[in-house]
Formats: structure tokens, sequence, C-alpha cells
């Protein structure tokens, strides 16, 4: 859920913070772009922290300075790392990038300010005053309405002075995976060491290779650079990897070893701050995990059965793009709990795995792969670890 808190002064300066309060999903490049409509005729004469994208029409202003934006309906972006000191304010000036709580507590706000012009109504009619539909610019996102709350206080920069706001509104964004793509963008394929069979990620799983306007690329062939995308402004249109079921990330998950490998096919992204959730009955016995950050999701009390886990800061929290450098590797211990542990029943693998906050596909349990008839009998020793391993290829 996104949070957006508008706080009015009485001179009708605003202050505009957004809060990502998701755990494991984040807002990444090319970032938010908040949008909503004014009332009335508006317009923003200052804003600090951020911009907008166009300035409109501002023919109607007689003044020798015209507004920074006279748009209906303005959409603001965040100012890039590296902006001019006198246009940034406290928390601004990431790009859009907000992290998720889980990974990094520190950047998951983003704020700006700004003066607004162009009231010709009584600011005491806060029906009036406060701008309707609202959108992050995110897709997968929707917002609701305002919603008025008690007024925020402030610290004022650079002092122990706080500073009090006339009116304080909020307003809730929340994501669905159905509206932000029209098919998955991930699956899983198993396989264990006591099965020869490997049971691949459904057919058709985010798409199918032969329907009119589905493009990729072949194993044997690199896109012509010019087709990459070139812009900062738009998330890229991905480039994936041709394959049965089309998925730009593909996750294996091999019960022998722990080892994760985490590889990006993809010609026109590189993956900032990503993660993966996974949900195991035996995620609370995870003992070790090397060259990944683990995160336990605590999130029905004692029970622990879902995990996070993201890559080691300026080490490999960045995926590149497709090439040789483009995979990050992991390694798991999780401990074998006596009388609860068995191969059995498909009990060995994931229940839910996540990609950047994305569900993915999953094989239809009947088809998991099975222990061979009279086969093996594992019995649990509490000095005996479990081990599995996940490959997955990233094909956005």
């Amino acid at each position: 859920m996104i949070h957006i808190i508008l706080s009015f002064a009485m001179n009708l300066q605003v202050k505009v913070s957004i809060y990502n309060y998701q755990l494991y999903r984040h807002i990444e490049a090319p970032g938010w772009k908040l949008s909503w409509s004014w009332k009335g005729d508006e317009v923003i004469w200052y804003i600090g922290g951020a911009e907008a994208t166009e300035q409109g029409d501002c023919s109607r202003i007689r003044a020798a300075t015209l507004p920074h934006t006279c748009e209906k309906k303005p959409v603001i972006i965040d100012l890039m790392p590296g902006a001019l000191y006198n246009k940034q304010v406290a928390n601004c000036c990431r790009g859009g990038v907000l992290t998720s709580t889980t990974q990094d507590s520190s950047n998951y706000l983003s704020a700006f300010q700004m003066n607004v012009g162009g009231i010709s109504i009584d600011i005491n009619k806060t029906d009036e005053l406060m701008p309707a539909n609202f959108s992050i610019g995110v897709p997968g996102y929707t917002c609701s309405d305002p919603f008025q709350v008690d007024p925020t206080r402030f610290l004022q920069p650079g002092t122990r002075r706080y500073i009090q706001a006339f009116r304080t509104w909020n307003v809730s964004c929340t994501y669905s995976q159905f509206r932000a793509s029209p098919s998955p963008t991930c699956c899983v394929l198993l396989s264990a060491f006591y099965n020869e069979n490997i049971v691949p990620c459904p057919l058709c799983s985010c798409g199918c290779r032969d329907l009119p306007g589905t493009k990729c690329v072949s194993q044997d062939e690199t896109p012509p650079l010019l087709e990459l995308p070139h812009s900062d402004l738009e998330a890229p249109t991905p480039m994936v990897r041709c394959s049965r079921h089309m998925c730009p990330i593909r996750v294996h998950w091999h019960i022998k070893r722990v080892k994760i490998t985490v590889t990006n096919l993809n010609f026109a992204k590189n993956y900032s701050d990503w993660n993966l959730v996974v949900q195991h009955p035996n995620m609370k016995s995870v003992t070790q995990v090397f060259s990944f950050n683990y995160v336990p999701l605590d999130q029905y009390g004692h029970i622990n059965e879902s995990g996070v886990f993201f890559g080691i800061q300026s080490f490999n929290d960045l995926l590149l793009q497709s090439g040789e450098t483009g995979n990050v590797q992991t390694e798991m211990l999780l401990h074998k709990d006596a009388g609860i542990f068995t191969f059995r029943e498909g009990w060995g693998f994931p229940r839910k795995i996540s990609f950047n906050g994305d569900e993915c596909v999953m094989p239809p349990p009947d088809e998991y792969p099975r222990l061979p008839n009279g086969g093996l009998r594992f019995k649990s020793r509490p000095w005996m670890g479990f081990f599995s391993s996940l490959l997955l290829v990233l094909m956005i």
C-alpha cells in the first residue's frame, strides 16, 4: 500500500509525502508519477524536490514570472540524484524509486513541496480545496479518494521548530498483479534427486510463442542495439528469450543441494533491489544463507513459513542485463525437523514463489516429482540438513 500525505498550510504551501509500506514490493525505475485533477483554476507557482512533466498553457496568467505548471491534471515526478541543491528538499531526489520496508527502511519515503495559487474558493471549505482523481503512475496501482485526517506537524529543516499543517489528507494506493499485467511474469519448474523427470513450467504460463504479436529473441540471436529502449522515462518493453512458457522470469527449484542462481535473460533491463519471496512449510528451519540477505516474514504470529531473499548492497543487489555477468548465486541450508520433514506428497517443494512481489505460476500439484514406488525411506535426524536448490532464469 502506498500512502500519500498532503498537508496544506495557511498560505497554501503543500507538503506531499509518499510512503511505501509494502514488505517486499518496491517502486522501481522509472519511478512514481503522481497526478491529480484540480477542482478549480489552481496553478503550481513553485515546486521543490520534484518537477512537473509539462508546464501547460499559462497564457491566462498575467505576471512577470510564469507558474511552474498550469496543467489541470499535473503529472509530478521525482528529481534525479544529484539535482541542484536549491531544488532539493528532505527525502527527495531518488528518481521516484521507493524501496520496500524489509529491504531498506531508510528509502521507503519520498517527499516534495509546492506553492499553490489561483485558489478562488474559501480555504475553510475543505471538500473544495482538495483535488481528486489521484494516480501514482505505476502499473497495477489504484488510488482511493482523499480522506481527511488530523493535521500533521513536521520539523522545519535546520531547526528544532515544528510547523503545524492547516489540513491533512491521506490517499491510499493498493496494488493488483492482475491490473499490472494481463498475464503472469514468471513461472516455476521442479526437479528432485530421487526422480529423473523434470516438471517444466506449464505451457504458455505467461503467453504463447505462436500467437500474433508475440515477439521473442531466439537462443542464437542478439537484438540489434537500435531496437533496445533508450528512454529513462518509461519502463522498457521486455525482450525475452523464446521458450515454451514465454515467461520473463523462470524459477527452478531442485531438491538436493541448496543453490540459488538468478540469471537475467532480458536484454532491456537491469533489476535493482530485486527480491524473491518463498513460501515453504520448513522456512522456519533456515539455518544459513550464503551471499544473499534473508528476512523471515512472521505474518501469522508463531507461524513462519515465508521469507524474503534479496541481494547484498553493492555486491549483488543489482542484477545486470543478459550476458555473462547477468546472474547472482547463493546457497541455503534448512534443518530437518524430526518427525515433520518428509519428501512425500511434494512436501519438499515450495507452495508459492514470487519475484519482485509478483506471484509465479506453479506446476499442478499432481505433476510434482514423486518418490519411487517402494523406494527410498527417509528418516529425520536432528543433525541432518535439508538441501534444495533453486535455479532462477530471468527473462524480463
